[in-house]
């Protein structure tokens, strides 16, 4: 009974996990059970976020399809899901589930990017099962290679996912990071600066006509303005001492000490009445607010 279960397992996570592909807007792109899902999700979202994902992954997906190192390097799942739920961080839904009080927006995204994977069939199916599986099926000739298991939604692409989405602002740093994380943010890149690294005109503007970019600026905007009212201490620059419950200090039950610098305060400062990082930045604990 237990081989037949084992067996039963393996079988379902090799028929989730054919890659098949399919063509959205021109562009070849993975079509697994789980990306159409993390679209299914993001399509809840104001078209303007939505299509600004969806761009991400597809200029993403051109690129990655016009260079012979990038196709056979880079993790087309882990690529699509980080890209597709990169601005979770954005939804300015009352109550929503992804946006924090305290936190940065990359790092709100990153962190619900991990939990829908963790709570996803497919992520949270794999993830508890593969070191059981992995230990069980490598004793079992005749069940066959365990490697698909402990390779699908295993920790390591978990934490590039979440990488690649807590840096995707701080893109002078990302790209010293591993590939997937660098591809990811050149990603999203391409919706504000354009093509870049062999994706052509010609593909940017199929992309672009297919998922409309009108209400980018507008909606950048309009966000980047909402985090300067609504949470203005993820804002600005500023060391701050606090408790925070997903840090590596906090399972030795210490303090951090942070810098929380960010490039947002330009939103506060030219549109939200009375914001000022004076006194809250890196700048002003080092060199004081009177000058």
């Amino acid at each position: 009974m237990k081989l037949f279960s084992l067996v039963t397992l393996a079988t379902t996570a090799t028929a989730l996990y054919t890659q098949r592909m399919t063509r959205i807007a021109g562009v070849e792109v993975i079509d697994t059970q789980i990306v159409r899902d993390a679209r299914a999700m993001i399509k809840e979202f104001p078209d303007y976020l939505y299509s600004h994902q969806m761009r991400s992954w597809l200029f993403g997906a051109a690129m990655i399809n016009a260079n012979e190192t990038l196709r056979r390097h880079v993790d087309l799942e882990v690529h699509a899901i980080a890209t597709m739920l990169h601005d979770l961080g954005w939804d300015m839904t009352p109550g929503s589930r992804w946006v924090s009080s305290d936190k940065r927006f990359e790092v709100d995204g990153a962190i619900g990017a991990r939990k829908w994977l963790s709570e996803h069939p497919i992520g949270k199916f794999l993830a508890s099962q593969a070191l059981y599986a992995s230990e069980i099926l490598n004793n079992q000739p005749e069940v066959g290679n365990s490697s698909l298991l402990v390779s699908q939604w295993a920790p390591e692409r978990v934490r590039k996912v979440f990488q690649a989405i807590a840096l995707h602002g701080s893109g002078s740093i990302v790209d010293f990071f591993e590939l997937e994380e660098a591809v990811i943010v050149q990603s999203i890149g391409q919706d504000y600066h354009g093509p870049v690294n062999g994706v052509s005109q010609e593909s940017y503007n199929a992309i672009a006509k297919a998922f409309p970019q009108d209400e980018l600026l507008s909606g950048t905007n309009k966000t980047f303005t909402w985090l300067a009212q609504t949470k203005p201490a993820t804002t600005w620059g500023k060391i701050s001492r606090d408790f925070f419950p997903l840090s590596a200090l906090n399972w030795q039950g210490l303090t951090s000490i942070h810098p929380k610098d960010t490039w947002l305060e330009p939103w506060g400062e030219a549109f939200v009445p009375g914001y000022s990082a004076v006194g809250h930045r890196s700048f002003d604990n080092i060199v004081g607010t009177t000058r």
